[in-house]
């Protein structure tokens, strides 16, 4: 299997991919100002390349462990999920692979249920790069829920990776959330490959970050899937964010949904771009994605692009998107019963992001996340 240190050759070849490989992305504009065709990385990245990785509610059935442990003490496991669920269009994860080496590894054998979340978490310090790949093989009929947590320091730089490989019946869960600091740059890709009958659910969040770039995809290649997509940014300042989701249904008789909400202040833009992919044999597929977004300055600016890409003729599949600020109608009903303005857009604005804070799998996540979002609104 592909070492995890690329050295040499190997890092020239896997930063050659990362460079020619298309971001999915629009060229810059008025609004956005990134070209994320030409974005490279400080050519000293490798050297400031660092942090650390621990672990919280581990439970007994299962393993977790770093990924060397994890290549040395059960490297027929890991060769099984490892770079299984990446796909050549995926830019970001040559990347992480090119100055890879720090990560996580989660093995849940057969029919195991593990009941608390077990926590990953991501820690580097000021100025430092970190390059985390966090792999998930959940076995047939296990259940499980993962939550990442990641701290970097002041102008610190992440790029990372997680991917999910389930097997038959399997459930999984995985909640990401990101509050770097407002000089700091965040790069993700989540990736999954279900098995028959699996269900995968993702929760992310993007609360930091002068630039955060984060592709969501989850490829059904089987029937009897339910795949779930839900994620919520909020650029404040001079923050942009850019997200990508994609669900590829390549099987039918399978179930998607994705919910996504957007709310941008102050100079802050942010793009969204959310793929549903049905191909022509995927018959009876089921698929609708959903995207809500709320300005809450003049200067913010959010481009919603929701894209359905359907071959089949006997699917379902519908996708819906709203860009504008808050209802003056609704200010009007709450002022009128005796709240204040500023009270009723903050909580309008608190209750608008609630659809995706509920999929997230503990109370002090969801906890933390509207804590964020109130700093954030109290600042508009």
């Amino acid at each position: 299997m592909p070492s995890l240190l690329a050295t040499g050759e190997d890092r020239a070849a896997l930063l050659e991919r990362y460079r020619s490989t298309p971001s999915g992305r629009d060229k810059p504009s008025r609004y956005f100002k990134y070209d994320l065709e030409s974005l490279d990385v400080d050519a000293t990245a490798a050297e400031r390349a660092s942090g650390n990785v621990t672990f919280a509610n581990v439970p007994p059935r299962a393993v977790v462990c770093d990924l060397q442990s994890a290549q040395r003490d059960h490297a027929e496991l890991f060769a099984r999920a490892y770079r299984a669920a990446l796909e050549p269009q995926h830019k970001y994860a040559f990347l992480t692979l090119a100055y890879g080496g720090l990560g996580a590894f989660v093995y849940v054998p057969a029919d195991c249920a593990i009941d608390e979340p077990i926590v990953v978490r991501y820690a580097g310090g000021a100025g430092e790069s970190l390059f985390p790949h966090t792999v998930v093989l959940a076995e047939r009929g296990a259940r499980v829920t993962v939550v990442e947590e990641l701290e970097l320091g002041a102008t610190g730089f992440a790029c990372g990776v997680s991917e999910i490989v389930a097997g038959d019946g399997a459930d999984v869960t995985y909640a990401a959330a990101q509050f770097a600091p407002e000089d700091a740059r965040a790069f993700s890709t989540r990736v999954a490959r279900p098995a028959r009958n699996a269900r995968i659910s993702w929760a992310t969040a993007e609360m930091g970050a002068s630039l955060a770039i984060a592709d969501v995809a989850i490829t059904i290649a089987e029937p009897g899937i339910e795949a779930a997509i839900a994620s919520l940014f909020f650029p404040t300042g001079a923050q942009h964010a850019d997200v990508v989701s994609t669900v590829d249904h390549r099987s039918g008789d399978a179930r998607s949904e994705t919910i996504v909400k957007t709310a941008a202040s102050g100079a802050g833009q942010a793009r969204f771009l959310g793929n549903i992919r049905i191909a022509a044999h995927a018959q009876h597929s089921n698929a609708s994605l959903r995207d809500d977004s709320l300005l809450l300055s003049k200067r913010a600016h959010v481009d919603s692009i929701p894209a359905l890409e359907i071959a089949a003729n006997d699917v379902k599949a519908f996708h819906g998107a709203t860009v504008g600020a808050i209802d003056e109608e609704a200010l009007f009903y709450m002022t009128s019963r005796g709240i204040t303005r500023t009270e009723a857009e903050r909580m309008i604005a608190l209750g608008f992001f609630e659809p995706v804070i509920e999929r997230f799998p503990t109370e002090a996540l969801r906890e933390r996340l509207r804590a964020a979002l109130e700093r954030k609104v109290g600042a508009a």
